[in-house]
């Protein structure tokens, strides 16, 4: 029997399938589009496979994009039809039910299913690549750390895929809080591949975390041929460098960086694409900046998808942009739409259900009320929620812009003790961030001349411990 780069028996697969198998996983695990192809040749030289057809119906799923995930089920239901999984080996077995389950809406059985499959099999780089994907898009950031970690003894030191297992590692480190950690381990798997993007991109959010715009822009920079183009992440690492640009003060440059990667007339129209630039776009207007033609055409492109209820963090995003657009009747219609599927029978087995009504309604709701100006509702909507965002999938960066939008809501609604509290959490993680102080100021603003002064001594006594950062190289 054939076996691929790991081992593993190859069930109902050739030499030939087993080395575009490889082939595949490889471009996976570096997020390279050549994968799309791989999978169709291995489809095409082994689709009796088991662990073939579960690859494809993993890429389906994973880019949160509808219509491939019917694709990818109609396909996956062919196979699967008269197939007896009981008699498949453990590996098939596991991979076959994962797919079914992800395919079916239950991420977090795929998910568990997955930590099963890797449990017996350690050195599984598909299942390990995908459960990883998974705890990402569920927001479960202790699994995105320890799947991979639990993992890694399995991996000799040598072995040319451990480093993009670091890079992984990396990224669950840095959601679970161990920044220095998370920064060591996510730079140990770059020096492995300057062009592992998922190590580079788990080294920025620790920068980003902490609120270092100023290294995380060098860090960049430093590294830009290795990232900017030609996979997976270019648009959202490209949405990181927008980030610190803008945390930095240089809103020219995150705008240019907006038109020329994040949303344009070329754009491809993806999910993952157009939340990073709704999400870009909702901190200008948090900060009052008019971007009425850039919230147009981007509320045109969620426009023309007419997603049904699929994933509640794409949801919340296209809600952004109908709002930033002015387009508040159009935002309804995605809540009323989504409340209509919730009542629906049979759906509370999907994973999405849970996102959607614990979450993801309760948020788009709250863009709506900000958009009416009606702060109150926005915080008696948000507070409850604001250690709980991450049950709808995403990262905490990704998530900030919620929490900006509390914020900014406390704000302006005069809950002074609860903007006091959430500029105290900023600050303490991002001493030198203007945005945090910037908030802090205006807080005080409203507390009279005794509260200035005393977050001008405040501020000039930290960034003189932490350096002043707004110096960016650009």
């Amino acid at each position: 029997m054939a076996t691929d780069r790991y081992g593993h028996d190859l069930y109902n697969g050739t030499s030939e399938a087993a080395a575009h198998l490889d082939r595949a996983v490889e471009h996976l695990l570096f997020f390279r589009p050549d994968v799309v192809e791989a999978v169709d040749d291995l489809l095409a030289a082994a689709p009796a496979a088991p662990v073939a057809q579960a690859f494809a119906a993993y890429l389906g799923v994973l880019g949160t994009e509808p219509a491939d995930a019917a694709a990818a089920r109609r396909r996956f239901d062919g196979f699967a039809a008269g197939l007896d999984a009981t008699a498949l080996p453990l590996r098939e077995r596991l991979h076959t039910a994962a797919a079914q389950s992800l395919l079916a809406g239950d991420l977090r059985r795929a998910s568990a299913l997955l930590e099963e499959l890797t449990v017996a099999c350690p050195r599984d780089a598909l299942a390990l690549f995908v459960g990883h994907q998974l705890d990402f898009l569920t927001g479960d950031a202790l699994r995105l750390r320890d799947r991979i970690g639990g993992a890694l003894s399995a991996w000799e030191e040598d072995d040319p895929h451990r480093g993009p297992l670091l890079g992984m590692y990396a990224f669950g480190l840095e959601e679970s809080g161990h920044y220095t950690h998370a920064r060591e381990t996510g730079t140990a798997a770059v020096e492995r591949n300057p062009q592992d993007v998922w190590a580079i991109h788990a080294v920025v959010h620790t920068y980003e975390m902490q609120g270092r715009f100023a290294e995380g822009i060098a860090y960049l920079d430093a590294r830009t041929g290795d990232w900017s183009a030609g996979n997976f992440l270019t648009v959202h690492n490209w949405w990181h460098y927008a980030l610190y640009a803008l945390e930095a003060g240089r809103t020219d440059t995150a705008l240019g960086i907006y038109d020329a990667a994040l949303h344009n007339e070329e754009s491809r129209g993806l999910a993952m694409e157009l939340l990073d630039a709704a999400a870009m776009l909702w901190r200008f207007h948090l900060a009052g900046s008019d971007q009425t033609r850039r919230w147009e055409a981007l509320a045109d492109a969620w426009s023309a998808r007419a997603d049904p209820p699929f994933y509640a963090f794409n949801d919340v995003h296209a809600v952004m942009s109908y709002v930033g657009a002015g387009r508040v009747a159009r935002a309804q219609r995605l809540i009323d739409d989504r409340r209509r599927w919730l009542a629906e029978p049979g759906t509370e087995a999907v994973t999405n259900h849970a996102m959607t009504a614990q979450v993801g309604l309760p948020v788009c709701e709250a863009l709506v009320a900000h958009a009416a100006g009606d702060h109150g509702a926005v915080m008696e909507l948000l507070w409850p929620l604001r250690r709980r965002l991450h049950e709808f999938g995403g990262s905490h960066a990704q998530r900030d812009a919620v929490q900006k939008t509390l914020l900014e809501a406390a704000l302006r609604s005069g809950r002074h003790d609860m903007a006091r509290v959430l500029i105290s959490e900023r600050t303490a993680l991002r001493p030198a961030s203007p945005y945090n102080w910037l908030s802090r100021a205006r807080l005080a603003d409203s507390l009279g001349d005794a509260a200035r002064a005393a977050v001008a001594r405040d501020r000039a006594g930290r960034l003189g411990r932490t350096g002043d950062l707004t110096a960016a190289r650009f």
